[in-house]
């Protein structure tokens, strides 16, 4: 049910029955390596392209996720899928292969945690017992679609984000056990006018801010009712300006607070630049790391707000500043 103003509030405990993670190289190289069920050295993922390599990854995550669910696909009554190409190609190749209803739906970076709220949102209103939301992305892809291919070697200033090269996926239904998802606060545009696609993570600090505080305004949460608060990939750049336009607000956020993108990869791993970015990173840190960390007992409560770059290569040719958009989901241990 709607509470406050932007923030869903779900009563019949949705919860998060099995998750997928599968990664690229340089993300199972990093930190959070052992995190995720599969890290794939291949970037092509035995496929003849990126595109596709992308797509593989996609069904790899999905499959996982059923069978950790203890579920088969003909099981999942909708998959609510996301992915960075044009016409989220991904995703409907997926589909193809899944055989499952399905719904698309696009928020860039912020993706997954969209596909989870309206996963949680069916099951919780009785349209579904089982669904799934999956993203994925590539580094290789997504640079083609938004920038430069990587084949032109183009050189990235410090502040520019790593497309993280993975895809997770996550089933979604009631039960006695699993991650339970207790809230969802849906974000609206904001665009602070920054113009260049290589400032992301200052051009979605806003986006991140304006969920948070309606997310607390509507819950009547406080940041110390969780453990962690965690952004989607603002990264090194835009977390610190996301911190200070917080403490503005009078939200004063201590270490627990922090950003997928930050977390995802060690800072000294080569080009990883500001940090990562694209659907997968939230994704794969959230199914993976923290759900995890969750599952054994070292957080009983976490915050992730997603956090999306709605530009494209053809918005960026034309000057267009950047609108942004965050969406947050609360997912408890246990019901307090």
């Amino acid at each position: 049910m709607l509470i406050g103003k932007q923030t869903w509030y779900f009563s019949h405990k949705p919860r998060i029955l099995g998750t997928g993670t599968v990664v690229g190289e340089k993300e199972g190289k990093g930190p959070l390596g052992q995190s995720f069920d599969r890290s794939v050295t291949d970037p092509y993922f035995g496929q003849s392209s990126f595109e596709k390599a992308e797509r593989k990854a996609m069904e790899m995550a999905q499959e996982t996720a059923v069978q950790k669910a203890g579920l088969t696909m003909a099981m999942i009554d909708l998959i609510v899928s996301g992915d960075l190409l044009a016409q989220n190609i991904s995703s409907h190749f997926a589909g193809r292969t899944s055989g499952r209803p399905l719904f698309n739906v696009f928020s860039a970076c912020a993706t997954s945690m969209q596909a989870v709220m309206l996963g949680a949102q069916l099951v919780d209103s009785d349209c579904a017992n089982y669904v799934m939301a999956a993203v994925s992305s590539h580094n290789s892809s997504a640079e083609r679609a938004f920038r430069t291919p990587t084949e032109y070697g183009a050189q990235k200033p410090p502040t520019a984000h790593c497309t993280v090269t993975g895809a997770g996926a996550a089933v979604i239904g009631k039960g006695i056990a699993g991650i339970r998802i207790t809230y969802a606060t849906i974000g609206k545009i904001v665009d602070l006018g920054i113009d260049n696609p290589w400032e992301m993570g200052a051009a979605m600090a806003p986006a991140a801010v304006d969920t948070i505080k309606q997310h607390f305004e509507d819950t009547k949460r406080t940041p110390d009712d969780y453990d962690l608060i965690v952004t989607g990939d603002l990264a090194r750049v835009g977390h610190p300006i996301a911190r200070s336009l917080l403490r503005k607000e009078g939200i004063c956020l201590d270490e627990r607070f922090t950003d997928c993108g930050i977390l995802m990869y060690d800072e000294n791993q080569p080009e990883v630049f500001s940090g990562g970015s694209g659907p997968a990173c939230a994704a794969c840190v959230t199914f993976g790391y923290l759900l995890q960390g969750m599952e054994e007992g070292r957080y009983q409560k976490i915050l992730v707000i997603a956090t999306g770059a709605l530009l494209s290569l053809l918005s960026s040719q034309q000057k267009e500043s950047i609108p942004c958009i965050a969406h947050a989901v609360a997912f408890e241990r246990e019901e307090t």
